[in-house]
């Protein structure tokens, strides 16, 4: 098992889905955690509540990823409580599905640009800045990058520069011991996106019947899997790395 004992672990958007499986699997492994939430503050201190019920310490912090004084204050409470972070995880991001490219509006457009690509690469650089040395980050993407869907135009479009953001950043910091690497789930339950409110003819249910293994979908566990490795000894020499956990779907 990987052991994170004594290791920090910031990770955005981590009040419910995907970012709170990875930060309640990394507290399990022993790690101190950051738990960052955007405005859903009940749901973040429920995380909080959760991760020391697993014996782990954490705190919780509110920030704005879009917004970079948020971004450092962000990483500055937790060098204060914690000390610099070993492991940051960009997972925050906003959905956008069933909305024609033509439909969309000035303000939907703002609004995924900055928490999807602006929030990400802030998160990201910060990091680069921040981070131990031999310290890993993580980029959770989709797999709507590699399988455009009608209606999900923007959210593809906002989601793909954190990808390409990190793989240059896995280059520029390898002589300090760090990794980057990309998670590009598919379906997901439970993970914001794919949710059963998504209607029977829309595209995305496609992707659904495909993106299976078995009699099931995906899960926010299964992310957290593919997030354990990533800061495992086992991927000590895994960077730049784009790892599907799709179920199969093209990534």
């Amino acid at each position: 098992m990987t052991d994170l004992t004594g290791k920090t672990a910031l990770v955005t958007g981590s009040a419910r889905g995907i970012g709170k499986a990875i930060a309640l699997r990394y507290a399990k492994l022993g790690a101190n955690i950051v738990i960052n939430y955007s405005s859903d503050t009940a749901n973040g201190e429920q995380a909080l509540k959760e991760v020391h019920e697993h014996g782990g310490q954490a705190i919780a912090v509110q920030a704005d990823i879009s917004e970079a004084a948020d971004v450092d204050r962000l990483f500055a409470e937790a060098e204060e409580r914690f000390g610099s972070a070993d492991i940051v995880v960009a997972n925050a991001g906003l959905e956008l599905l069933g909305v024609p490219i033509t439909d969309l509006t000035d303000e939907q457009i703002d609004n995924m640009v900055n928490v999807n690509a602006r929030g990400a690469l802030l998160t990201m650089h910060r990091a680069a800045k921040n981070i131990s040395d031999n310290g890993r980050i993580v980029y959770i993407a989709s797999t709507a990058i590699a399988n455009p869907v009608p209606g999900a135009g923007l959210y593809t479009a906002t989601k793909a520069p954190g990808r390409y953001f990190a793989e240059v950043l896995a280059r520029e910091t390898s002589d300090r011991g760090i990794t980057v690497n990309i998670i590009q789930p598919g379906p997901i339950d439970d993970a914001g996106v794919f949710i059963d409110s998504i209607p029977a003819d829309s595209p995305f249910r496609s992707l659904q019947a495909a993106g299976r293994i078995g009699d099931r979908i995906g899960t926010p566990k299964d992310v957290a899997d593919a997030a354990e490795y990533l800061v495992s000894d086992l991927a000590a020499w895994v960077s730049g790395t784009t790892i599907g956990v799709t179920g199969g779907l093209p990534q």
